[in-house]
């Protein structure tokens, strides 16, 4: 059984799966992101980057973030929402602690790498001084496909 999304989340989802094919078709690991804010309007976006511009810190997560920050004038994203296809790893959730995010919707989860429910869980650290609402699983067979087929390809 699935949960209801939300309309801004969903619709957010729609365009962070079209972009994580764009990555994939483009031979980064498939992986989308959008940043909405409070009126879940995308303010950001962005793919995998790290093949196409040999930066190891061109994830989807961090990509949509530095857009979003520009495209508002600030760094501070508090009242934003990040949308990705994939669990964000250690270094991504990182950037949404830093970037002050209130909400992470993820579709798959990364049981190898995760860091917001998995493996790991930074955004909602008490120890932390930023805490992030986090919805998992939005979308996640779509999301898991993309990988799945990007993943069997290469084997």
């Amino acid at each position: 059984m699935s949960l209801p999304v939300a309309a801004p989340d969903a619709a957010a989802m729609d365009r962070a799966l079209v972009l994580a094919a764009q990555a994939g078709a483009a031979g980064d690991v498939p992986v989308g992101a959008v940043v909405t804010d409070a009126a879940g309007r995308i303010v950001g976006e962005g793919r995998n980057e790290r093949e196409a511009t040999g930066d190891p810190t061109a994830h989807a997560e961090v990509v949509a973030l530095r857009r979003a920050a520009a495209a508002l004038g600030s760094w501070n994203l508090d009242r934003c929402t990040l949308v990705v296809t994939l669990e964000p790893c250690v270094m991504c959730a990182g950037a949404v602690l830093q970037s002050r995010v209130s909400r992470l919707v993820y579709g798959a989860w990364d049981d190898k790498a995760g860091a917001a429910g998995s493996v790991h869980d930074l955004v909602r650290d008490r120890r932390l001084p930023h805490r992030v609402e986090v919805v998992a699983g939005v979308r996640e067979p779509e999301a898991s496909a993309l990988l799945r087929a990007f993943f069997d390809a290469r084997r």
